[in-house]
Formats: C-alpha cells, sequence, structure tokens
C-alpha cells in the first residue's frame, strides 16, 4: 500500500507554492498519495508566536534570494508578488471548502500562479474573479462558499489541529507523524517514504 504525504500549505507561502509544483514529480517517483491540507498560516502564526521571515528585513532578504535559488535549480516560474503579504482568508476558505469538490486542484493551481507567477492581488475581488473562472468557480458562488459557516469551521478546525502537531509555519509535511518543514526538505520527505 502506497504511503501518503500530508501537505499543510497556505497560498500566501511563496515556499509552499515551490512545493506544491514539485509534488507531482514526488508522487510519480514514490506512489505516494498526496494529501494536500489547506491551513491559516496567519493562524498557525499566531497560535505559535510565529511571524513571516519577511517581517525581519535581512531574514526576508535572504529568503527572497533562497527563494529564487530554489526555483531556478528546479526550473520553476517565480515572480516575487509585488502586493505581498496578501491577507488569505478568503483563499484558504475557498481552498478549505472546495477539499472534497473535483475542481480544488485546479482551483488550487489557478490561485498559486496568480500569486507567485503573474502575479496578482489576489485580495482584490476584481483580479480574483478571472481567477476563479480559469479554476471553473463562479465568483458570486465562490464568495457564498467562503461565507459558510461550516467551511470557516472546517479552516480554522484544522489550523488548531495543525497546531497542536506542532506545525508553525507552511510548509509543513507529515509521512506518519514524522513532520518535515519547508520546501527544501523534500529530499527527507521522500526518503520517508522510500523507508
Amino acid at each position: 500500500m502506497a504511503k501518503t504525504v500530508e501537505f499543510l500549505f497556505d497560498f500566501g507561502s511563496p515556499a509552499s507554492y515551490l512545493a506544491y509544483k514539485r509534488l507531482p514529480e514526488l508522487r510519480s517517483r514514490t506512489g505516494a498519495r498526496i494529501d494536500y491540507v489547506p491551513m491559516l498560516l496567519g493562524g498557525v502564526f499566531k497560535a505559535t508566536g510565529n511571524a513571516s521571515p519577511a517581517a525581519i528585513p535581512a531574514k526576508g532578504r535572504w529568503m527572497n534570494a533562497d527563494l529564487r535559488r530554489w526555483a531556478d535549480r528546479h526550473g520553476t516560474e517565480f515572480h516575487q508578488n509585488p502586493f505581498f503579504p496578501i491577507n488569505t482568508l478568503h483563499l484558504m476558505r475557498g481552498a478549505a471548502g472546495l477539499a472534497e469538490d473535483t475542481r480544488f486542484l485546479s482551483y488550487c493551481d489557478a490561485v498559486f500562479d496568480a500569486m507567485w507567477c503573474e502575479p496578482k492581488n489576489l485580495g482584490d475581488p476584481a483580479e480574483l474573479a478571472p481567477v476563479l473562472r480559469r479554476a471553473g468557480l463562479d465568483a458570486q458562488d465562490f464568495k457564498t462558499l467562503v461565507e459558510r459557516e461550516d467551511v470557516k469551521a472546517r479552516l480554522k478546525a484544522v489550523t488548531e489541529q495543525a497546531v497542536e502537531r506542532g506545525v508553525f509555519g507552511a510548509p509543513t509535511f507529515f509521512v506518519g507523524e514524522e513532520m518535515f518543514f519547508g520546501q527544501d526538505r523534500m529530499d527527507f520527505v521522500e526518503a520517508a517514504l522510500a523507508a
């Protein structure tokens, strides 16, 4: 039976984007099942006392250069988003609400690409609407989805469960109960799958 990789992510994390782009290759090489788990990174930061690397100027500069190195190494198109940081609450609610929907990965593709390839201000409904259409979603239906109480509760619960498991940032991976943090740890994820 194939092992499962849990991928906990937030669209506002450029490292989550770089990892997301590498997951199909990982799945192809290992036969692993990928469990995509949208969480709210802001909620994780608040609960753990962590903060974005961008909040520390020297670390932010270094991280931007390092993200570029990783994108170049793996041939991933990547552009810093001039609108960063963007409040991703509605985007992550959308992912939580679509988690069991056949359009989930199309939505993730469209949002990640609009955030880190194109890059768009996804906090602006006018810029988000065409991204949603590309994923097969209507903007009004999306607005209704992200305001549903069950969707809000699901995202909150998943985020709280992530913190309880020791998550402090994104992306975070689990293979069984073994946790790996950062897109630069995917080799360790693959090794855990092979063990």
